[in-house]
């Protein structure tokens, strides 16, 4: 039988703010474990919660960027569920009353994931809500530890509608929600640091039921990656049940992203397990019209409009434009070059490829870069001037990573400039003529292929510092 998929994406984002949610504990990463507490965000008995007003505002922001309908009355819930990871024995978050709600995002068109063609389509969201953070749990063999400095940091909930029908929308969705994040300085969004965090619904019907299928839940999909590929793996997997016959009933399952399958968890609890009710230590909050207009109107840009503008102001393709802008970090990266670079086009070139490839190979993030933007203009000026070719400038880059110098100091230190006098490449021209008679008596037969090879031969003997477009102008009037 064939069957249409349904699927829904609940994504928590972890809020950029100087403390947590309800206490004055600093909310930041890394810090050695149980060391950023205190008896609010603990759990003890007689303590107070107070909002955390920048938290707050940020989940208004998202949801004015996610096209929501902004709540002028709202209240915090208590959650009650019993667990190590929250030590209230309850977690505060909303329940009724979100700070947002209907709001939508467009995905598409273009390739997906998959590399599939993909309409644009809008999807729907329900609801963004403000919740605290729960602790993180470190099982081990015989023991778990539990750090409680993540216990009480404010965590953004977006429950979309169930209108995704691929694993290649679920994956445009994350992406699109990540950038609108990251530009409205929201979150971070780095999910190595647990500060973007994805669970999916997802079911199957046949085609044309409108009913929809029993909903199973997957969990511990730490990549968007992991979160196509479980799909994928879910969709096969319920299929083949449901063409046996067999009955599905809601639970939730974990993701095994390196065996590439989905395992049993739980069966799934409903809301009414959770004994939601208005937290009585906490007071609504209230927003006027002006309020929410005036937040509405300090909006950041969003990525789409950056985008159109990287165009116009650049001279970039729409590709190019897609590429910088899918991480905020980046395309800061490339307006600060950019203020010092000749030539936007090229710098685009190289940020996208030999940038990202240094990075990548070492391992490291946008946001780490060893090489200022400054820098990186300062190395495409020189390549622009012909101070250097593009080939040793892909050597100075990784001298930039290595040693923390500018590129002038470096050309400078390792005598990488590049050779314009004519008689200097002149002789590296005569020396490739001498040692190749039968590739120039075949350019001198009428075969122009060869002369990039000659071309080649004179780069060598110059060790890469000749100038290509001279050389190739002295070889055509040598031969």
């Amino acid at each position: 039988m064939q069957y249409e998929v349904v699927i829904g994406l609940e994504v928590h984002v972890q809020v950029r703010t100087e403390s947590k949610m309800f206490c004055s504990c600093p909310n930041r990463f890394g810090a050695e474990p149980n060391t950023l507490v205190c008896p609010v965000c603990m759990g003890y008995p007689g303590v107070l919660p107070v909002p955390n007003g920048e938290a707050i505002h940020k989940a208004v922001r998202a949801g004015l960027m996610t096209d929501c309908r902004i709540a002028t009355f709202s209240k915090f819930d208590r959650k009650s569920y019993f667990y190590p990871d929250m030590p209230k024995n309850y977690q505060i978050s909303q329940y009724d009353l979100p700070f947002c709600e209907h709001g939508k995002l467009s995905v598409g068109p273009g390739k997906g994931f998959s590399g599939n063609d993909m309409p644009e389509k809008i999807i729907g969201i329900t609801r963004i809500h403000l919740e605290e953070d729960v602790a993180k749990l470190t099982h081990h063999a015989k023991a778990s530890g539990v750090d409680y400095n993540r216990a009480g940091v404010p965590l953004l909930e977006t429950v979309s509608e169930p209108d995704m029908r691929s694993a290649d929308e679920a994956y445009a969705y994350l992406t699109k929600l990540k950038e609108i994040m990251q530009y409205g300085e929201i979150s971070d969004c780095d999910m190595e640091k647990g500060q973007m965090r994805c669970d999916v619904n997802i079911s199957l019907r046949p085609f044309g039921q409108e009913k929809f299928g029993t909903k199973i839940e997957l969990k511990n999909l730490n990549s968007f990656r992991a979160v196509h590929r479980a799909i994928e793996f879910e969709i096969v997997r319920q299929a083949e049940l449901l063409d046996r016959g067999v009955v599905l009933h809601q639970e939730t399952r974990g993701w095994n992203d390196d065996a590439g399958e989905s395992y049993l968890m739980r069966t799934k609890e409903e809301a009414h397990d959770y004994r939601y009710f208005p937290d009585p230590d906490l007071m609504p909050v209230t927003f006027t019209e002006t309020e929410i207009e005036a937040m509405r109107q300090a909006l950041p840009e969003l990525p789409a409009a950056r985008r159109d503008r990287l165009v116009r102001e650049f001279n970039l393709t729409e590709y190019d434009a897609e590429v910088l802008t899918k991480d905020k970090v980046l395309a800061d990266y490339f307006e600060t070059a950019a203020g010092d670079a000749p030539d936007g086009k090229l710098l685009a070139n190289w940020i996208q490829s030999e940038l990202l490839r240094e990075l990548s190979a070492r391992g490291i993030a946008v946001a780490e870069c060893p090489v200022s933007p400054e820098a990186f203009a300062q190395l495409m000026t020189l390549i622009g001037k012909n101070v250097i070719n593009g080939k040793i400038g892909k050597d100075v880059l990784g001298f930039m990573f290595e040693e923390k110098k500018s590129p002038s100091d470096i050309i400078k230190e390792k005598n990488l400039a590049q050779v314009t006098d004519t008689g200097a490449v002149e002789a590296f021209v005569d020396q490739a003529i001498a040692a190749n008679p039968a590739q120039v008596e075949q350019y001198r037969a009428g075969n122009p292929k060869v002369l990039q090879y000659l071309i080649g031969q004179v780069m060598k003997c110059s060790r890469g510092k000749a100038n290509p477009q001279l050389v190739g102008e002295l070889l055509k009037k040598k031969l």
